[in-house]
């Protein structure tokens, strides 16, 4: 157990933040999901930047790296651009 005020605190915070990561980012998961399986291109299309916006954010707060970000907004917008 933590002996310090700050360590306690510490803890506490990092549940709080584990917790916002991880919904944020199996939200991001089931959208970027969402796009891979419709076949409506408009509907995906309209769905694109969205998507996009949340891969962003998490490479910004470091819950997925930043070359995996690239590599997921790449490939959702070329198969967007196929269907």
């Amino acid at each position: 157990m933590a002996n310090h005020k700050s360590a306690l605190k510490r803890i506490r915070s990092n549940e709080k933040k584990r917790v916002l990561n991880r919904y944020q980012h199996k939200t991001t998961r089931n959208a970027i999901k969402a796009i891979r399986i419709s076949t409506d291109k408009a509907e995906a299309t309209a769905k694109l930047p969205v998507v996009i916006a949340m891969i962003d954010k998490l490479a910004k707060k470091n819950v997925i790296h930043s070359n995996k970000a690239s590599n997921l907004k790449s490939k959702l917008t070329r198969h967007v651009n196929a269907l």
